[in-house]
């Protein structure tokens, strides 16, 4: 267990995937990743988390993978229920079809598709951190 209040002071780009990821639950990591890098200097400012809202194990590969050093990502189970109260998808989508921007207070800034444009989430990332420069600082 991991208090809620322990991810916060931190920019988050959340993914919803369950525990057996899939090609596509693989993708959608692999971009996460790259949006962060793509951020540059303000990659410092935001961690990536994978919410698993099952009791699975994800399989070793995919763990290898997101726990390289350097580029980790946080992987926390939450039951499905306490996830769809605090995220929600877009009309007919389900919570895996999206990325989730949390700002540093543990609330939900920004929703994008699975497969986002790069540049126009960069572009809307960078907007967000510009926004927030004033009072956020990197590291939690």
């Amino acid at each position: 267990a991991v208090p809620a209040d322990s991810l916060r002071g931190q920019w988050l780009l959340s993914v919803v995937q369950p525990a057996d990821c899939g090609p596509a639950c693989e993708r959608q990591l692999y971009v996460q990743r790259q949006l962060r890098e793509m951020l540059g200097k303000e990659r410092a400012r935001v961690d990536k988390l994978w919410l698993i809202p099952d009791d699975g194990t994800p399989r070793e590969k995919v763990l290898e993978a997101v726990g390289q050093k350097g580029v980790e990502v946080n992987v926390l189970h939450v039951p499905a229920d306490r996830l769809a109260a605090w995220l929600r998808p877009a009309p007919g989508k389900a919570l895996s079809d999206h990325f989730y921007v949390v700002d540093p207070m543990g609330r939900w800034m920004l929703r994008a598709p699975a497969d986002p444009d790069p540049k126009k989430f960069k572009a809307d990332l960078d907007k967000l951190l510009k926004a927030s420069a004033g009072w956020d600082k990197p590291g939690r």
